[in-house]
Order: structure tokens, then sequence, then C-alpha cells
């Protein structure tokens, strides 16, 4: 469903998910019809954009290294501090962004449904 094109595709996939799994386990078709949605809330962003704002490992990546750098801290100092750390694994290369996908749309508002941002 994810990697479909279009919202309609989405959710024909959907449909075609929930006829399927209704029958071999109701629990998975009512987690996903639970969800709503809430979980498709990319697709209301232009569709170049989907790549990137349906996954979150750069953000899980980043997560991940700033952990590991400060394990032997309870915490950053100041916010400055956590800049400074940032930009400076991004200097060195320790880390590496990925350019967002879509990058040239990021300013192209997204449909006027509400976004859920706890999703």
């Amino acid at each position: 469903m994810i990697y479909a094109t279009t919202p309609k595709e989405v959710e024909e996939r959907r449909k075609a998910f929930l006829r399927k799994w209704r029958l071999k386990c109701r629990a998975v078709a009512d987690s996903l019809e639970e969800a709503g949605d809430r979980l498709f809330t990319f697709t209301r962003l232009p569709s170049g954009q989907w790549r990137s704002a349906r996954t979150s490992n750069a953000v899980e990546r980043l997560h991940e290294e700033f952990k590991r750098r400060i394990k032997t801290q309870t915490v950053l100092p100041s916010p400055e501090t956590a800049a400074m750390l940032f930009w400076a694994l991004l200097a060195s290369g320790q880390i590496t962004m990925r350019k967002v996908d879509g990058w040239r749309t990021l300013a192209t508002k997204p449909t006027d449904a509400v976004i859920d941002l706890a999703a």
C-alpha cells in the first residue's frame, strides 16, 4: 500500500488487503482499520515527497548516532551543545543525511485535509 503511486491506488490496495486478511486473521484487518487514514498521511503531500515522508529511517539513524556519542553523559549541557555535536558529526562525515526526495516541492502546500502529526 505505501508504495502505491496515487491516493486512489493506496485505497484500492487497502481494500484488497482488508478483504484478504479479514478472512485469514481478523485482528490484522481490525488493526489496519483502526489506524485509518493516519497511516497514509504522506499521501497528502506532493507525490515527489512520498518516499522521504513515509519512513523515519533518517531521523532514527541520527538519533542512534547521538545516543552513541553521549552514552556516558546523562544530558547535553545546552541546546547549543546539541547543535554543535550535530554539525560536527556532519562536517566530519561520521553521519550523512540523504537529500529529501522532492525537495523542490517542499514549499508546496499539502492538501487541505488535516494532517495528523501524531501519526
